[in-house]
């Protein structure tokens, strides 16, 4: 079973790698250090669990559409986020999936820059190649823009800067985890399903699976920090703690966050199977990530 979600998971990732090759600008377009700088880093690898949940979750019942470009669409967000969060004014990280972060490797301002065009080109990308089928792209866009605002994504990163260095309760930590982490993931299924025509119950039900899983994924990101090294993490360990950050380790402890995180993987397991289709790489994946080790 193990080998053959590695065989579908590495599928789903070449044609996530294929699609982000073919759907970028190249980088020698002009201005070159900025396309550079855009390519260098959503080329740098990764798991690619966004693309490919959506990918997979566009899947359950058969896609209408080339689900592709929606899953390109969001890596080039999540990776807007990741160059965002590397900066010195923000978690002030100098490596990111084993080598420099962008703003490292290039300067600052490129790397402010970098995320914004990427985070601009999710939604380029979408209204172009779903130009044809305007319901479908209307949903991608919301689904994606409502993830990634102020009172989800972004409103979660804000929280999580005002409460470094304080001791906050358990709703402040899931609040931060539930907009910071859950809502990106939870936008890849509800994107996905789109591509199957689902009914209400069908996205409520995929909404519960992206909150727990996202909580789930934090989770471990929090417990990975806190127990890992930079070499198999491929980004700075420890920066939790020194930046006295709210984690569920800081709050319950590693033992209890290992128990919390298995709750909410049980529970996103159970809400997709009731979705229905062919669930079977989905069930394991969940599964997967929860036991990861980056």
């Amino acid at each position: 079973m193990k080998e053959l979600l590695k065989e579908k998971l590495a599928t789903y990732q070449s044609r996530v790698e294929t699609g982000i090759n073919n759907f970028l600008p190249p980088a020698t377009t002009r201005p070159g250090r900025l396309h550079s700088a855009m390519r260098y880093s959503i080329e740098a690898g990764g798991k690619r669990i966004r693309p490919v949940l959506l990918l997979a979750t566009s899947e359950l019942f058969g896609a209408t559409n080339n689900a592709l470009p929606a899953a390109v669409a969001i890596e080039c967000l999540h990776t807007y986020t990741l160059i965002h969060d590397d900066l010195p004014s923000l978690d002030d990280s100098d490596l990111r999936r084993g080598r420099p972060a962008c703003h490292t490797k290039f300067d600052e301002a490129t790397a402010i820059l970098a995320g914004d065009a990427l985070l601009t080109f999710a939604f380029q990308l979408i209204s172009r190649e779903y130009l044809k089928h305007p319901a479908l792209a209307a949903n991608l866009i919301g689904d994606l823009a409502e993830a990634s605002g102020s009172e989800q994504l972004i409103g979660g990163q804000m929280e999580d800067i005002l409460n470094e260095g304080r001791s906050v309760d358990a709703d402040t930590l899931r609040y931060i985890h539930e907009n910071k982490t859950a809502a990106l993931l939870t936008a890849a299924l509800k994107m996905g399903l789109r591509f199957c025509g689902p009914d209400k119950e069908q996205i409520r039900l995929v909404e519960t699976v992206g909150l727990n899983l996202g909580l789930s994924f934090q989770i471990v990101d929090d417990i990975l920090d806190a127990t890992s090294d930079s070499n198999s993490l491929g980004k700075p360990t420890g920066n939790d703690a020194a930046a006295e950050k709210s984690t569920y380790v800081a709050l319950y402890g590693i033992d209890q966050a290992r128990a919390i995180a298995r709750t909410h993987t049980e529970s996103a397991i159970r809400a997709v199977k009731e979705i229905g289709g062919d669930v079977d790489f989905m069930v394991s994946l969940i599964a997967d990530l929860e036991s990861r080790i980056n």
